[in-house]
């Protein structure tokens, strides 16, 4: 797999692992992120190239994406992993525009990035998106865990992620959104009690791996949870999971 990945948010956390991961699978591997010394860190490990900037301005991932596909090539998978949550209060004490920045990094820079690589991938018929929701986008979470935008933004980034897919399969280019559990993050430090069901934080990329490789591309559009979901089984029954509807937030009655 010599092909070229994008990873947002790749300085550390889940985005790291990604990138790490995904040049083990041979893959050329750009990572993207504001802290320079993280995203450099990661960039030497895997023999990739180091992005700095905002995901959630257009100028730096038009950059990101020029920068990537002259030093490296052709930008054949995305990865919107990018994400924060805003901080533990509840809405009424939320500041208006801290609170919309959830929405700017987690679904606008998604939005930006998807925008800036899918003219390449349509004109070659050929790419893939991964984005990175989370259960928050169908499981409401308690409390102030992790704020009132947290999980309304991985909502709206899901069902983006199944408008995405219906609008791109046409020409050859499939979207998936995942879920990578419960992994222990700077995010989740502090938020979760040490007991709580984590997930090993080798799974999410593993399952990226796999989608990153074609043969999951018949569940395009679905929603796969890294620790709960045997990604082989659902290949295996994806034309089971389409006609039913499966592996997609709805409302049922």
């Amino acid at each position: 797999m010599s092909e070229v990945a994008l990873v947002t948010g790749g300085g550390r956390g889940i985005g790291r692992s990604i990138a790490l991961e995904l040049a083990g699978a041979g893959m050329r591997v750009a990572v993207s992120g504001r802290t320079a010394e993280q995203v450099e860190a990661t960039a030497r490990e895997t023999g990739g190239l180091a992005l700095v900037g905002d995901v959630s301005r257009r100028e730096d991932v038009e950059r990101w994406v020029a920068e990537a596909e002259r030093e490296l090539g052709p930008v054949a998978l995305l990865v919107n992993n990018a994400g924060i949550s805003g901080g533990q209060v509840p809405a009424w004490e939320h500041e208006p525009a801290d609170w919309w920045r959830v929405f700017e990094v987690n679904v606008l820079g998604a939005f930006l990035c998807a925008h800036a690589v899918l003219p390449g991938m349509i004109a070659r018929r050929s790419g893939r998106i991964v984005n990175v929701s989370s259960g928050a986008a169908y499981l409401p979470v308690g409390g102030a865990a992790l704020g009132s935008a947290y999980g309304p933004s991985k909502a709206a980034l899901s069902r983006f992620s199944e408008t995405l897919e219906a609008q791109t399969a046409p020409h050859g280019v499939h979207v998936f959104h995942i879920s990578p559990g419960l992994v222990r993050s700077e995010m989740t430090k502090g938020v979760f009690p040490d007991d709580a069901p984590w997930t090993p934080p080798e799974l999410a990329p593993r399952l990226v791996r796999v989608l990153a490789s074609g043969r999951a591309d018949a569940l395009a559009g679905r929603y796969v949870h890294a620790e709960h979901d045997d990604i082989d089984d659902l290949i295996a029954h994806a034309d089971e999971i389409r006609a039913e509807d499966l592996n997609a937030i709805r409302l049922r009655r």
